[in-house]
This record gives structure tokens, C-alpha cells and sequence, in this order.
């Protein structure tokens, strides 16, 4: 039986490739002489720069950056020819920070602005992958490192942060603009607005560490930041637009900028040619650290599942914690969910157990599914 292993990451439990050699693991344990092909994946979150040089080789370079709290860290990007891939969750990642109501609320992108200012030099397309951070400030940190001031009432420059967005008054200077000939693309597959029930702070927000009171002011914060954008970038209503309101709210930016956006999950497919490798195999396993109705909005494994189905291939998950029904998950092309907190006993002990505890719910899945299963 040839099984391909196409995860994304699991939160900031497991890493893509990791996920992916622990449903190996399991999988081997039950079923050694099947033959597994692992391809792990990113939609533009954590693991987007490796998985996509492991499809297209390239060079992977550094750069010391302000976190997400302003401290140091060293971020990675990826120059392929004269593109140039940028991975948002390297500069400013929940990986970062420990998430809490006042990490989410001082958090910023101003690292991601000096990356991807650096991977623009002579490139001739920059592609910012999306997904995995902890900051909500609408990518104006981003908009800061291009050599824009967020002016406040009194007309001196704002502090990074997003919970001070609620008193930004003007972007000085105006018209706001990318000012590199290189396209800039904002690779994400949620399609989430800015601003709502749907939008960055609601959706994303409690991830980060937001209670219910910061994601009103973090609401609102970018409902203001909206205000002065529109109209500094010439396009009223982007606030809507699909995509805004990926990795809190930097789609926004990166939009104003004149940022086209891409799938991350096909482009990442292209790169490591996803749909050769399920045409090929008798079984796809993907995952997730949560398989929630998110999951099914674009994210990793709705995205296997389709390509699985247009292919007739079957596709189980294997997530941390399973809370998709089984209608919904059929009617993605999914035939079977399995949590690894049922197989621990609970969401606690799964965390605790990480690779271990994914190769014992991939063991399960095996027995189940290995034609060959001992």
C-alpha cells in the first residue's frame, strides 16, 4: 500500500516535517512494508520557507529582526531564482511569545517589515506567506519599515503595537505604496475580512491570548486603522476583501500595499508536486493540531482533501483535538478524523505527548486502513 503523509504543522506543538515523521512512525509500527511518501505542508504558516525548498531548492537566508515584543530574533526567507519567500510567522510567530492579553496587545510586525524589505532587494517577486502569528496589528508594522510614521492626535508618531491603533489619525507619508518594482504577493488561504464576527481579532484573537474585552478594542483598534488606510491607499472597502484579515489582519497591509493575492497552500503544492503524489498512492493522511471549522476554510488539510477527492483517493486526518462532524468532514472529501486526545485519553495529555502521541493515533488509523496491517 503507498500512503502519502501530507500534514501541516501542529500548532506550536510540532513542525510540518516533525508531524509528518511521527504519522510515519506510527504508521511503520503497524504496517512496516507499506510504503509512505511524506510531504509535509504549509499554507503560509509556520514551515512555509522549508516545505517550499523542499520543492524548489533555492537559498535560505537570515536576518536579525524585532519579534513580535520587540526583542531579537533571527528570521529566515528564501530566495528561489529572483523570487523571493518570506515566511510572516518567522519574524513575528506565536512561537515568539508566550500568547496573553498583553502580548496581543503590544504585539507588532515591524521584524516582518524589515524581512521582507530585505528579500525585496533585486527580487523580482517578494511572496509573504501567511499564517501562525501572534501579532493583530493590521500589518502596521510593515507599513512602519517601508518609512511610514503613524501619526496619533497631537501629531506625533505612534509606538508599535496594536492596541494603540485606536489612535492613529493619518499614515504620513501619503499615498501609501510599495515602493519596490518587484510584485509583491500575500500567499494565505483563509478568506476572512479585516474587521467582524469574521475577522482577525474574533477569529484569531483568543489564539493569540485575547479575552473577550481585547478582542473589542483590538476590534475597533483596526476598524480605526482601516479608516486611515482606505483612504491612503485609494481603495475604500479592502477592509472586506478576502484575505484581509489573515494573520491579524496583515493581508490588510499587504493589500493597501498592492499585494496580489495567492493560494499558499497551491503554490506550496505546485512546489513539491502534491497531486502526482496522491494520483499515485492508495490512501492520503493529512493533519492538523485542531480540526475545527476553520480547517475547512482553506486551510491544509481541506485543501489535501480536495485534491485527494478530485483524485479518488481516500483521506483521513489525524489532528490533535477533532471537532468537525463527520457529514462536514465527508462532505470536504474527508472519511475519517482521528484525534490524537482521544487516543492520550485527553487534550492535555495529547500536548504532552507530542510526536508520540501523533505516532500512536497514526498507529491507530493504520489498523484501520493498511491493507497489509499485521
Amino acid at each position: 500500500m503507498r500512503v502519502v503523509v501530507a500534514p501541516d504543522s501542529f500548532g506550536g506543538t510540532l513542525t510540518s516535517v516533525e508531524a509528518a515523521r511521527a504519522i510515519a512512525t506510527g504508521w511503520g509500527e503497524v504496517a512496516p512494508d507499506d510504503v509512505l511518501d511524506l510531504v509535509p505542508l504549509s499554507d503560509g504558516g509556520p514551515g512555509f520557507v522549508d516545505v517550499v525548498q523542499a520543492g524548489l531548492g533555492g537559498e535560505m537566508r537570515s536576518l536579525s529582526v524585532p519579534g513580535p515584543l520587540g526583542a531579537a530574533t533571527d528570521a529566515r526567507w528564501l530566495r528561489v531564482g529572483t523570487t523571493s519567500y518570506v515566511e510572516a510567522a518567522q519574524a513575528c510567530g506565536l512561537h515568539l511569545v508566550a500568547p496573553s492579553d498583553d502580548s496581543v496587545r503590544r504585539g507588532h510586525t515591524t521584524g516582518l517589515g524589515a524581512l521582507v524589505l530585505a528579500a525585496a532587494v533585486d527580487a523580482e517577486r517578494v511572496v509573504v506567506g501567511l499564517g501562525g502569528t501572534a501579532t493583530n496589528d493590521g500589518g502596521a508594522g510593515v507599513v512602519r519599515a517601508l518609512g511610514h510614521q503613524l501619526l496619533g492626535p497631537s501629531g506625533a508618531p505612534l509606538p508599535p503595537g496594536a492596541d494603540v491603533l485606536r489612535s492613529v489619525v493619518a499614515v504620513d507619508p501619503a499615498p501609501l505604496r510599495w515602493p519596490y518594482d518587484a510584485e509583491l504577493t500575500a500567499a494565505t488561504d483563509v478568506d476572512n475580512p479585516l474587521l467582524g464576527p469574521n475577522g482577525a481579532s474574533a477569529v484569531y484573537g483568543p489564539q493569540k491570548g485575547a479575552d473577550r474585552a481585547a478582542v473589542l478594542d483590538l476590534d475597533d483598534a483596526l476598524r480605526r486603522w482601516a479608516d486611515v488606510v482606505e483612504p491612503a491607499c485609494g481603495r475604500p472597502g479592502l477592509r472586506d476583501e478576502p484575505g484581509a484579515g489573515a494573520a491579524g489582519g496583515i493581508g490588510f497591509a499587504l493589500l493597501a500595499l498592492g499585494a496580489t493575492r495567492a493560494s499558499g497552500l497551491r503554490l506550496v503544492a505546485e512546489a513539491v508536486g502534491l497531486a502526482d503524489r496522491v494520483a499515485a498512492a492508495d490512501l492520503v493522511v493529512t493533519g492538523e493540531g485542531t480540526f475545527d471549522s476553520q480547517s475547512l476554510r482553506g486551510k491544509v488539510v481541506a485543501g489535501v482533501a480536495a485534491v485527494a477527492q478530485q483524485l479518488g483517493v481516500p483521506c483521513v486526518v489525524v489532528a490533535g483535538q477533532v471537532s468537525v462532524g463527520r457529514r462536514d468532514a465527508a462532505a470536504a472529501g474527508i472519511d475519517e478524523a482521528v484525534a490524537v486526545a482521544e487516543a492520550m485519553g485527553s487534550a492535555e495529555a495529547a500536548i504532552e505527548a507530542g510526536a508520540g502521541g501523533v505516532a500512536a493515533a497514526a498507529a491507530r488509523v493504520a489498523r484501520g486502513w493498511s491493507r497489509r496491517r499485521s
